[in-house]
Formats: C-alpha cells, structure tokens, sequence
C-alpha cells in the first residue's frame, strides 16, 4: 500500500506564548520534539516541518501507511504528549514543490 501524506497543525498552549514562563523543562521538551522530527526525517517519513516566527502555529508534513498510524505519530510528539502545544490532524497532498518536476 503506497504512503499517504498527513499535516498535524502544532498550536502553543497560551501560557507558553510569554517567554518568561519557559523553564528549564519546556526547553527539554522542544528539544525531544526537535529531535524527534530530526529522526522523522531521516527515515524518510517527514516531508517538510517549521513554525511561524510569532509562534502562531507550527506545521508538519509527513508520510504514514493509514491514518493511524499517522494520528500516533502526532499523538506521540514530545510537545503534545506533555501538554505544550495542542495538534490537529489533516489528510493532505503536497502538489507542488520545489526541486521536482
């Protein structure tokens, strides 16, 4: 069965929007979420990943076998599971990209 493609919209918890309320923790956790799509993209399932500079809104496109398996997969990112930022899931198709003809 050929991969489809998903998008999970990544949204900052309010509380997070200020800086100041960033600990040593918070930073841990981004770090683990980085580290986790780093490792996404090294195995070929990540497609493309990044965030608005406000930190209105972050987005990652990725490929997964069925939606399960791609619900999971944003289930399982560091900063949804400890509560730093909410995530919706999307059926998606990248139709146009750079580099490819």
């Amino acid at each position: 069965m050929a991969k489809q493609q998903y998008i999970y919209v990544l949204k900052l918890i309010p509380y997070f929007m200020d800086d100041n309320n960033w600990t040593v923790k918070e930073e841990e956790i981004i770090n683990r979420h980085f580290t986790r799509l780093q490792c996404m993209l090294s195995d070929g399932r990540l497609i493309l990943a990044g965030r608005t500079l406000e930190k209105t809104f972050g987005l990652v496109i990725f490929e997964a076998e069925s939606e399960v398996e791609a619900r999971r997969l944003m289930n399982d990112d560091p900063a949804v599971t400890e509560g730093m930022m909410t995530a919706e899931l999307f059926p998606y198709h990248v139709a146009l990209i750079r580099g490819e003809k």
